[in-house]
């Protein structure tokens, strides 16, 4: 895929964007530590469809550093500021983990400017997080980690195994996505989101939802679709039995799969 650099000036902040392919757009959203990069395959095989727009949160990615809050509700605005200043009325949003709880709650918040919603391996609530999150969340450890990058690339390299059946591919995506992150938006959005809970406001949600969940995920409760689906009845959920974290880099075949029919998906089906 041709990489051609965008970027864009907020009232918030610079968002650095990619996009591909033609057609009715769609907008990427990745998780805590990712970039746009994540998403690349994914581009890819929607383009001849689809207009896809994938960004980087603020705090990560080539998107804008210099903020004092990187919460999820920071990030629900950015999206929407994204949106009009490309002048998209409205769209669908994929979401990957933090990506998929903020699409969630840009939907809740500006439902008549989003389409649909699928979420990938994303909290409902921040409980549902593995302890090694929750502690990244407390500001002493989420800084002593992030500050001894040899101590953290041993331990993302020791457990990359268990988090997706490609360490070989994700590895590296993670380790260059990590050293573009600051002290600030790695503490600060994995400590917000571990406080989010939308159980209280799903039923809300009027649009059509996909929830996409890895059995076999350790960074994200894999039953996390069970309130997904008490909150939002009409939610379809689509279990990946091979995959953990990363579906997309777990089982890809299945994955487009998945993504190829929610986008088709009509309002009301399940």
């Amino acid at each position: 895929m041709a990489k051609l650099v965008s970027s864009i000036v907020t009232p918030q902040g610079i968002v650095h964007y990619e996009t591909y392919g033609s057609g009715p757009p769609v907008i990427l959203l990745h998780g805590w530590l990712g970039s746009w990069g994540l998403w690349q395959p994914t581009m890819e095989a929607l383009g001849p469809k689809y207009r896809c727009y994938a960004l980087d949160f603020w705090g990560f990615g080539e998107s804008g550093k210099k903020r004092d809050s990187y919460a999820v509700s920071d990030f629900m605005e950015l999206v929407k500021q994204f949106m009009d200043a490309l002048g998209i009325e409205s769209a669908p949003l994929i979401g990957h983990s933090m990506g998929g709880t903020t699409s969630l709650g840009t939907a809740l918040r500006y439902p008549n400017r989003i389409r649909k919603v699928c979420v990938i391996g994303s909290p409902i609530t921040g409980a549902s997080l593995s302890v090694f999150l929750k502690l990244a969340g407390v500001e002493w450890i989420g800084s002593l980690v992030r500050n001894m990058p040899n101590l953290l690339g041993w331990g993302l390299r020791a457990f990359a195994p268990l988090i997706t059946r490609n360490p070989q591919i994700w590895y590296p995506m993670i380790t260059r996505d990590i050293s573009k992150t600051t002290v600030a938006s790695f503490f600060s959005s994995i400590d917000s989101l571990r406080r989010t809970d939308l159980r209280p406001e799903l039923n809300q949600l009027k649009m059509p939802v996909t929830g996409i969940y890895g059995q076999k995920d350790v960074i994200v409760h894999p039953k996390q679709y069970r309130p997904l689906q008490a909150g939002v009845p009409q939610a379809h959920i689509d279990i990946m039995p091979r995959s953990g974290h990363f579906p997309m880099l777990d089982e890809p075949e299945l994955y487009l799969s998945h993504i190829h029919s929610f986008l088709g998906r009509e309002h009301g089906s399940v």
